[in-house]
């Protein structure tokens, strides 16, 4: 990914609510503004990734309950395949080039807080931002990643702090291969880890979104 954070270079930003990206006609993402957005007060940022089979709207579901009264602005991206490329193609590959072109609108548009720009996701999604989190540390200050499966990097940079939560039930993602794996690899590896287990499957309960929008935006 090539984009950084920078200052807003024009005023043209959509009114609150619910927006098409305008990247693509057939799989475009969304952008949610939230009520009283102000470019004199940035906003905190979250790009957030749908699960396996998903679309942009789940992404943007995800965080969505808890923007208007963060001030938290949203950009939920769709897959090309069924899943992120590294999932459906074992590559990274047009996605990346999504995430980034949306990324590169925002900041164009938007006041955005460089202290609080989070990548996350669910389960395919929450990999996929693992992924990318991990590499484009330098960008990403936060991650959450809720019951993923994974976690892939070739290189990374930075050092983003991480949200990690999973179902002890759940039957999709074991979290013994995934979730406690992957939290004591990062930890092995000097990461800041805030890793929360909960009682259940393949979910996220609404205490654990909260949670997770506490932590990054605390």
């Amino acid at each position: 990914m090539s984009t950084r954070h920078s200052p807003p270079t024009t005023g043209k930003a959509a009114k609150p609510g619910l927006h098409s990206l305008g990247l693509d006609t057939l799989k475009d993402g969304l952008l949610y503004v939230p009520k009283g957005y102000d470019p004199g007060k940035p906003a905190a940022l979250a790009v957030m990734l749908h699960g396996s089979g998903g679309d942009a709207s789940q992404g943007i579901r995800l965080l969505q309950r808890y923007a208007d009264v963060h001030n938290l602005l949203l950009i939920a991206p769709a897959s090309r395949k069924y899943s992120w490329d590294i999932v459906a193609s074992n590559s990274f590959g047009v996605d990346v080039l999504m995430v980034d072109q949306a990324l590169a609108q925002v900041f164009a548009h938007y006041a955005i807080d460089p202290n609080k720009v989070a990548i996350g996701g669910f389960s395919d999604g929450a990999s996929y931002a693992l992924c990318l989190g991990l590499t484009n540390g330098d960008l990403f200050t936060h991650i959450i990643a809720f019951s993923p499966g994974f976690s892939y990097t070739m290189e990374t940079h930075g050092s983003p702090s991480v949200f990690l939560s999973h179902g002890t039930q759940d039957g999709v993602l074991p979290i013994d291969r995934c979730g406690r794996k992957i939290q004591k690899d990062l930890r092995d590896q000097g990461r800041n880890v805030h890793y929360l287990e909960f009682k259940g499957e393949h979910e996220i309960p609404a205490q654990v979104s909260a949670a997770a929008v506490d932590w990054f935006l605390k």
